[in-house]
């Protein structure tokens, strides 16, 4: 058998050379996560975000991820407890004929509604596991070491599991094809001994995916029925789903779930199908959970450029600087993807796993959280996605019912992007407690804007915007300084930042000024 590190370095050798992208994203383009863990499961979130489309777009929004749209394991199920890839919330299954979020008939309105308004939608696609099975079935498999899966902790035996896949309730609409235990390769329950565990399905070239994670060993198996993507059915039965899903709804890209825990070469295919079919031009984003920046240039690698990732690393920075007394600001990019791929980075400041009582909590003191939104949605580095929990509030857990962070300031940072943070960047990152950057502009959006950071005492820092900016006053959007400052004959303003935060500075008459004070409406439940 080849070993994990060969098979990554043959797939390697197939993509040696880097492409840029296919997607071509529109000017300061835009991404927000449109949910978080507790929005209700009362199958109305899909007219939530239709009624809030509009106001998106006031803010400068230009594509929406949604949660996955496909029938969970029950009526609660959120999508990521994958049970039918074809059901969208149109056949009576688990308990109901709507997903959590809504019936098909609600989300074809909502990304209708998004596209009249020019938002794109990206599409949660979970194509790692299968829950919810409707039967168990008894086969052959290992118990293997959850800590170590590549260590067998049983003889192979005997044992039942939940993989029988009828999907009764569809009659064979769209798919006719059924799951059976030769699908898939794990499963973490043994019906017949009624215990829990890692369980390896045994079989002929059965064996974990090596092209994963190596974290515990090999992290193929994450949870549920662990999907075989070398069996040819499984396979065929993903492509044409990419296929009909793509006619079904106009979506304009896909977000890949877990990447890190199932084939990456399969991931390969999968992309180069879609791009082959119906997404040519479709915005790629993973979810590959790593820290260490060497592990995402080398899963962007193999699939040769054409997907970006979340910035996981950069997050790690922003929770750690912002529960470090008197860190290092000039160290925050330091070893992150913006900095080193910022074509393929998706810098985010939280998602719906890291929020506080999630399995990738991450906390980010709150002074901090409008700090590092203008620090992916100002600089010129970077696809920043905003995370619905900031902006509209969490509603359950250990903050529930929290207001939306950043004092309500980030409707003004995401209008700012659309409005000024445009042309060369010049960064001021001389200081360990206090940076700052200029953005100036261009021809279309000639206004430009200084911003300055400070993470422990009031201060200012002297910045160079322009000579044709002499004798403008310019002002704090945010409010958090009040003076105004003008900019002298040689470019340059004396800019103020208070303690522990951020200030951005623009011409007090710029274009867009003050529309920036109108309020944002943060009702989305108010239906």
């Amino acid at each position: 058998m080849r070993s994990k590190a060969n098979r990554w370095k043959e797939i390697e050798d197939i993509h040696d050379s880097e492409k840029t992208p296919t997607w071509i994203a529109p000017p300061n383009s835009l991404m927000m996560q449109g949910f978080e863990w507790h929005v209700p499961a009362d199958q109305r979130h899909w007219k939530r975000l239709k009624k809030a489309m509009p106001s998106l777009r006031d803010i400068g929004v230009d594509i929406v991820w949604i949660p996955p749209g496909c029938k969970g394991m029950d009526v609660s199920g959120t999508g990521y407890d994958l049970y039918d890839l074809w059901d969208l919330g149109e056949f009576d299954q688990k308990g109901s004929q709507a997903t959590r979020w809504g019936p098909k008939e609600d989300l074809s309105d909502m990304v209708q509604a998004a596209l009249d308004v020019g938002i794109g939608i990206c599409w949660d696609t979970i194509l790692n596991h299968k829950a919810g099975a409707d039967m168990t079935e008894s086969f052959q498999a290992t118990r293997v070491n959850p800590n170590d899966r590549n260590v067998a902790l049983s003889p192979t035996e005997h044992i039942s599991g939940w993989v029988g896949f009828d999907f009764a309730g569809r009659k064979g609409k769209y798919s006719s094809m059924k799951y059976h235990y030769r699908h898939f390769n794990g499963v973490d329950w043994d019906d017949t001994r009624k215990e829990n565990g890692v369980y390896k399905i045994a079989g002929a070239r059965k064996d974990w995916a090596q092209d994963v994670s190596d974290e515990h060993g090999n992290y193929d198996y994450l949870m549920f029925a662990n999907l075989d993507h070398t069996n040819p059915e499984v396979r065929a039965d993903i492509f044409q789903w990419s296929e009909w899903i793509g006619t079904e709804l106009p979506i304009t890209g896909m977000r890949i779930d877990a990447a890190k825990h199932y084939s990456a070469s399969f991931q390969r295919d999968f992309v180069n199908h879609l791009r082959r079919t119906v997404g040519a031009n479709y915005f790629l984003v993973g979810e590959y959970w790593r820290g260490e920046v060497n592990l995402l240039l080398r899963y962007l690698k193999l699939m040769n450029y054409e997907v970006s990732l979340f910035d996981v690393p950069l997050l790690g920075h922003f929770a750690l600087t912002s529960q470090t007394e008197g860190a290092d600001l000039r160290k925050l990019f330091k070893g992150t993807l913006v900095e080193q791929s910022p074509k393929h980075a998706v810098t985010f400041v939280g998602n719906h796993d890291t929020q506080p009582g999630q399995s990738l909590e991450t906390i980010i003191i709150p002074y901090f959280k409008p700090i590092a939104y203008g620090l992916i949605l100002l600089r010129s580095q970077g696809q920043p996605c905003v995370f619905y929990g900031d902006l509209y509030g969490v509603r359950g857990g250990p903050t529930a019912h929290s207001r939306p962070s950043c004092n309500g300031k980030l409707p003004i940072l995401m209008q700012a992007r659309k409005l000024y943070a445009y042309g060369e960047q010049r960064d001021y990152f001389d200081k360990r407690h206090c940076i700052g950057f200029v953005r100036y502009g261009n021809v279309n959006y000639p206004w430009g804007l200084a911003c300055i950071i400070s993470n422990t005492v009031a201060t200012y820092k002297r910045m160079y915007v322009g000579v044709k900016h002499a004798g403008e006053e310019w002002t704090d959007i945010l409010d958090w300084c009040i003076e105004t400052v003008i900019i002298d004959h040689r470019g340059y303003g004396i800019f103020s930042v208070a303690a522990k935060s951020i200030s951005v500075w623009v011409n007090d008459k710029a274009k867009g000024r003050k529309s920036l004070a109108r309020p944002f409406d943060t009702n989305i439940y108010d239906l």
